[in-house]
């Protein structure tokens, strides 16, 4: 089993920036890719950003691209997401994630490709 735990979140003002961590533990060998999704209430849970460490690629959500990035550091079985510039649009309980197995591109926006979730770690931006 893979056991993730996201940390990082809180209330912040808009305009400013978050980042968001997640500890992957167990079966670490198998996280090749990792991601963020987010869920605000009454929405679908929403990707925002995955990385794979085979292809050494990041992919982002259009949404968040130029604002948010998502970084690796495997030796410590580390994933961040670091968000700038958040509005009250980014207010959701974002989630850490792993798939059963390998994805690249747009494929890696499907959450049915992911098995592994943390509970998830509330981001509030005020307005």
């Amino acid at each position: 089993q893979v056991h993730l735990v996201e940390s990082g979140g809180g209330l912040v003002q808009a305009g400013g920036s978050l980042r968001l961590s997640c500890a992957a533990s167990g079966r670490t060998v198998s996280t090749i890719v990792m991601g963020w999704f987010r869920q605000s209430p009454g929405k679908e849970r929403q990707f925002v950003a995955a990385h794979s460490r085979s292809r050494n690629a990041t992919y982002y959500a259009d949404s968040v691209k130029g604002r948010f990035t998502v970084s690796r550091d495997n030796a410590k079985n580390m994933v961040y997401l670091q968000m700038n510039s958040l509005t009250s649009e980014n207010t959701a309980v974002y989630y850490c994630t792993s798939p059963t197995g390998c994805c690249s591109g747009y494929a890696c926006r499907d959450r049915k490709l992911y098995k592994f979730w943390g509970r998830g770690t509330q981001v509030t931006v005020s307005s």
